[in-house]
């Protein structure tokens, strides 16, 4: 299998994504091919002076930076990172590719390189967040933040055969993100989507909220880009703000000092728990391809990560069972 990386995607490109290769070409039985700047990913490479041989770099003269206009860089920059990437994934040279660059620039590069799934109106990111009872996917968090309910129906969809086939789980719950668990709860646009998800033919456990994401009670919950990218930059602010007074409150005193030294493991534990990178990335669902996307911020171990997603979603062909769960419920015209 041969997967692509971003070298240049990432505040702290190509640095990380480098570092994040080499973990993952130690660990994984993947091809790996750094897209970037040849001279700084090679500058980057000769620090691993053992480096794994499964690693090969393309270059790519051209960045789309974070600020950037999605559409039209991905339109003016024909040579950047992230349209090398999906070239390469569209005319089949590699089985997927993986970018913690512009999210933007990477939905719309899935969406105009490499077209939608036979089926699929919208693609839509989805992310496994950690839980008190086991892990969640909530979907969309950002492709699509002018979603119609129908949207929310195929992402319900998408990320029930996901979690089928890449967890293994038989039949995964689902639940739509409300201001209540009352079926009759919420706006219209929410009460639509209700009463499409009821007839799906998924286990669908109707309304959850806000509260539920993190507790793991749920396999999928789906809910709009808008809602799902305001819900995650919201926990991701959390949590680094927990993090803080934690910190600050156990250095207050000698005593307290000692205690958080006493509990360094348990600490330890809990980081790994909720660290996104234990994660990694977040997959596009509903591109015909295997589009990973990482956090800009991401660690090596996130990248790494992000790319063990990627070989799980290309290792299981979970496009083609996302195909089969489109069509079993296309609408009929």
């Amino acid at each position: 299998m041969k997967l692509a990386l971003d070298a240049m995607g990432g505040d702290l490109a190509p640095e990380t994504p480098v570092a994040g290769a080499i973990r993952a070409a130690r660990e994984l039985p993947v091809d790996l091919l750094l897209i970037g700047d040849r001279a700084k990913i090679e500058a980057q490479l000769a620090r691993y002076p053992n480096r794994p041989t499964n690693i090969e770099v393309l270059h790519a003269s051209e960045i789309i930076g974070m600020e950037e206009s999605p559409v039209a860089s991905v339109r003016k920059k024909k040579d950047s990172s992230i349209n090398v990437g999906m070239r390469l994934l569209r005319d089949g040279k590699i089985d997927g590719f993986i970018s913690a660059g512009n999210t933007g620039a990477m939905v719309s590069a899935g969406t105009l390189i490499l077209g939608l799934l036979p089926g699929a109106e919208r693609p839509g990111i989805a992310i496994q967040l950690p839980g008190l009872k086991g892990e969640t996917l909530l979907i969309d968090v950002g492709a699509n933040v002018d979603a119609k309910p129908f949207h929310l129906f195929q992402y319900a969809l998408m990320g029930e055969a996901y979690i089928r086939y890449v967890e293994g789980k038989p039949k995964p719950t689902v639940g739509l993100l409300n201001v209540g668990e009352e079926p009759g709860k919420g706006n219209e646009f929410a009460k639509e989507a209700y009463g499409l998800l009821e007839h799906a033919g998924i286990n669908f456990v109707g309304n959850v909220e806000g509260r539920d994401i993190f507790m793991g009670h749920y396999d999928v919950i789906v809910c709009d880009g808008f809602v799902g990218n305001v819900a995650l930059k919201t926990a991701e602010s959390m949590a680094h703000a927990i993090s803080h007074i934690l910190k600050r409150s156990l250095n207050k005193t000698p005593l307290t000092r000692m205690g958080a030294w006493m509990s360094r493991t348990a600490f330890k534990a809990l980081r790994q728990e909720i660290d996104y990178a234990e994660h990694g990335g977040a997959p596009l669902l509903g591109v015909n391809g295997v589009a990973i996307i990482a956090h800009g911020a991401s660690s090596a171990k996130a990248i790494k990560n992000a790319i063990r997603v990627g070989y799980a979603f290309a290792r299981h062909d979970v496009n083609r069972h996302l195909i089969e769960a489109l069509q079993a419920h296309a609408p009929v015209k």
